[in-house]
């Protein structure tokens, strides 16, 4: 199918909500990794959605070019050809951008999806990241109305961070502190700036405990029932009955989440899981398997040839696709929850 419509996206992410199910969100650096996040997504028949990094796009244009717009450009232009040929939905992403990489990164993609449906043509990404979680609230809040303005004109949702992610992700690293968990005036101050959908529509980063980077199961400290308190005050401010969902959720650094903990975000209106690490691990994992297996042939030793078929980087690369495309496609099967991820 076509890379997904905003009416598409749209109807994406409010069949997560009803359904209680969110989508692996996987980042990409290059053509090889975007082509196994297809592939995985269309083995579980899962709709999902691709993203870009500001250091993923950066890598993509090539490491003389060094330009994040042309690397991310390059890695959407490629997925909408490609895209076309699988049988699932895939909406495009940019993930964390900080204020100062907006003017060199988002605000040009913007413009450049604004251009397209000045057209009569579809944006080129579905969604994109803001991440003001370095600067205060105040601010990260009034960039953020800026932004969605500018996105729901172009017809994209707009993602933004109250709190912090704690770690490390592509050089950008927070302390691991209180500030990990969204305090609940934080959520009613993003209503009352952003509103609930009549100024465009918005995802929310709200942190629980997230850390990025690489942990084993039960290191992550994650409290699930933040994201259940920002939904029940802001419900309550607005009038709505128990239980409501006001927030479209997203689960940063999930890498070593205990099942239990993954669900119980889900139960609370997350509809985006973003998954980096685990994919990068099981994409280098056939790579460094077939090196250390074909030694001899993908190096020429004293003075010998090597083996042509071993040193080809097709002949590992496609273990490569393989191998994170089965874990993109296990991340569909733990976020399905009460739902069902059904493509179409």
């Amino acid at each position: 199918m076509p890379i997904a419509t905003p009416e598409v996206y749209t109807e994406m992410l409010d069949r997560a909500k009803t359904g209680e199910f969110a989508y692996p969100a996987i980042n990409v650096t290059s053509s090889e990794t975007l082509n196994a996040a297809l592939r995985g997504f269309a083995e579980a028949e899962s709709d999902g959605i691709i993203q870009v990094s500001t250091g993923g796009a950066e890598f993509a244009s090539g490491t003389k070019v060094k330009d994040m717009v042309t690397g991310a450009t390059a890695l959407a232009e490629y997925a909408h050809v490609v895209a076309a040929k699988y049988p699932v939905n895939i909406a495009l992403h940019t993930d964390h951008c900080p204020k100062d990489k907006l003017d060199g990164y988002v605000k040009p993609l913007i413009q450049i999806s604004q251009e397209r449906v000045d057209r009569g043509e579809n944006p080129l990404f579905q969604s994109h990241m803001w991440d003001g979680s370095a600067i205060d609230l105040e601010e990260n809040l009034q960039i953020a109305q800026e932004l969605l303005e500018l996105s729901a004109k172009a017809k994209i949702v707009l993602e933004l961070e109250v709190g912090v992610v704690g770690g490390e992700e592509d050089g950008v690293a927070n302390d691991i502190n209180e500030k990990l968990y969204t305090a609940p005036g934080d959520y009613i101050k993003t209503v009352e700036a952003l509103g609930t959908g009549e100024k465009g529509r918005y995802l929310l980063a709200a942190t629980f405990g997230n850390v990025h980077g690489v942990y084993k199961p039960g290191n992550v400290k994650l409290r699930p029932e933040i994201l259940k308190q920002g939904q029940d005050v802001v419900s309550e401010k607005l009038g709505l009955a128990a239980g409501s969902k006001p927030f479209d959720l997203v689960f940063h650094g999930g890498s070593g989440s205990l099942l239990e903990e993954i669900h119980e975000a889900v139960s609370y209106g997350v509809i985006k899981m973003n998954i980096d690490t685990d994919t990068q691990y099981a994409f280098t994992r056939p790579i460094a398997d077939h090196m250390m297996k074909n030694y001899d042939g993908v190096l020429k030793i004293d003075g010998e040839v090597g083996n042509k078929k071993t040193y080809d980087p097709r002949s590992y690369l496609k273990a490569a696709e393989q191998s994170m495309a089965a874990r993109v496609a296990q991340g569909c099967e733990v976020l399905k929850s009460a739902g069902r991820m059904i493509a179409g």
